[in-house]
């Protein structure tokens, strides 16, 4: 169901020939990452990819671009761009509905989307959301959701007549603590999701197999699993074509070794059988949003961070989750700067504007990274997607940064004026051109680095990029400066 493709980091033909064998045949996808970037542009590459892979991909509009108004994106996206794209075929309604707030407040432009779009799917996103905030979400015609984190917020949504989606991406591992919900009685109302995986996760475990194979050894029923990863996704998006093999239907077929393995051995997509020779017959089309970095050069003084007072907010990092905590440190300036403490794990993340709209910068603190030296540097940053930089050392910050307009955009890893290891990712700053196979292999090299850093996160990568979004609690940093979520506003 909900999907970015582009978190696989590669573009949606590579995607295909790496997921489609494994039995998934359909994807939602919200291209909203590419969308930040480069707008109705990106949204078009999807559409007309889509129409060219064996996987069935369909497009939602991407909702909030940018996510929040705390926030430089490389475009904007209002209600009056979106309708033309409204009865496109491989359309499936509004993709996730991220500025919660902008819905409970009555945003005027908020408004005037989910009005156009009454009656049509409309897709959530309401993190911690309870009560009678969650009661007036769903009152704006609201009804799947992907952010539920713990058994009884995902009850309570399914009780109010949301479709909850199951959600075990690279990052956000939600699988395990909603498994007790998966039963038979509730399966009709649930899906299971990916959100953002990327390729060394696919590669190595799987996609919605994964998932499956996860679920099932939890305890959960077999055919509940089977269930909500096929025929209750299918009828949860109206698409009443498909989600069971049966007369009429369209014919996606995968055939397994057995329901708690769920490895493919055979897979058909509309009919056609997935091999190689099938892949290879694809009409593919060139990419867009080449050249999208056009940052400022910075300077090693560029990360200082002054201020008087001692106690400082600092984005605390919870391993399995893009939900941050809103710590507070005593940090004491030096020389009019509030320095890394690596002995408390204190290290200093920044933003710089990248979309040459306004060359902002922000300077923070972190803690959860576990780095001692060197700097790690990004240009996947949700949903703005602006470079993100967390480091030891403000020269090899700046380093790290300035390379990212090299190689336009990726991932670099640096230590001691070197670069350890580096993925390019020119298309918007966030899809590689390379095959799938490439980008897993980088991947294993870029994690080895950050490693020897002293970095202790599984996937440093995507947990750097979700510290830059300002719909998911509690504390977050964007161009703008380090974002108090729950009060929905930048701290002075």
């Amino acid at each position: 169901t909900h999907l970015h493709i582009e978190s696989s980091l590669v573009t949606p033909f590579e995607f295909d020939r790496c997921v489609t064998p494994r039995g998934v045949t359909t994807a939602i996808c919200d291209p909203h990452e590419i969308a930040n970037v480069c707008g109705l542009d990106g949204i078009g590459y999807f559409l007309d990819a889509s129409a060219r892979t064996l996987m069935d991909i369909r497009v939602q509009l991407s909702s909030c671009v940018p996510s929040t108004h705390m926030e430089t994106a490389g475009a904007r996206l209002e209600a009056a761009d979106l309708i033309p794209l409204m009865d496109h075929p491989r359309v499936i309604g509004l993709a996730e509905f991220m500025n919660f707030p902008g819905v409970l407040f009555k945003d005027p432009g908020c408004m005037a989307k989910l009005d156009a779009w009454q009656g049509k799917h409309i897709d959530g996103h309401a993190p911690l959301l309870r009560g009678m905030d969650l009661n007036g979400y769903l009152s704006a015609g609201i009804r799947t959701e992907h952010e539920a984190t713990t058994a009884e917020e995902a009850l309570e949504k399914l009780r109010k007549g949301m479709r909850v989606l199951i959600r075990e991406g690279s990052v956000s591992k939600d699988l395990h603590a909603l498994a007790p919900i998966l039963t038979e009685r509730h399966s009709p109302y649930l899906c299971l999701c990916t959100d953002d995986r990327n390729p060394l996760d696919i590669g190595e475990h799987g996609h919605l197999d994964h998932m499956i194979r996860t679920a099932i050894g939890l305890g959960c029923p077999p055919l509940a699993v089977y269930r909500a990863a096929s025929l209750s996704a299918a009828e949860a998006f109206g698409l009443k074509d498909r989600g069971l093999i049966a007369p009429g239907k369209r014919a996606d077929i995968a055939v397994i070794d057995s329901l708690e393995r769920c490895h493919a051995g055979m897979v058909f997509a509309g009919g056609v059988q997935v091999t190689d020779a099938a892949f290879a017959a694809r009409q593919t089309i060139p990419p867009v949003a080449r050249n999208s970095v056009k940052a400022p050069t910075v300077e090693p003084h560029h990360f200082r961070w002054g201020g008087n007072r001692v106690d400082t907010p600092v984005i605390g990092i919870l391993p399995g989750k893009i939900i941050t905590e809103h710590l507070t440190y005593d940090i004491a300036p030096v020389d009019g700067d509030k320095r890394p403490d690596l002995s408390r794990d204190l290290i200093r993340i920044a933003v710089i504007e990248r979309h040459g709209k306004n060359g902002n910068r922000a300077t923070g603190f972190v803690r959860g990274f576990g780095l001692q030296r060197g700097a790690i540097a990004s240009t996947v940053c949700h949903d703005h997607h602006n470079i993100a930089v967390v480091g030891a050392d403000y020269a090899d910050m700046a380093l790290a940064a300035n390379r990212l307009g090299q190689i336009e955009g990726g991932f670099v890893v640096v230590e001691g004026g070197k670069v350890l290891a580096e993925l390019p990712l020119p298309v918007a700053g966030l899809m590689s051109l390379e095959s799938f196979e490439h980008v897993r292999d980088r991947l294993v090299a870029l994690r080895a680095a950050a490693a020897s850093l002293g970095v202790v996160l599984e996937e440093p990568f995507l947990q750097l990029a979700f510290l830059a979004l300002p719909v998911i609690p509690h504390l977050k940093i964007t161009d703008h400066g380090m974002v108090d979520v729950d009060r929905f506003e930048v701290l002075p």
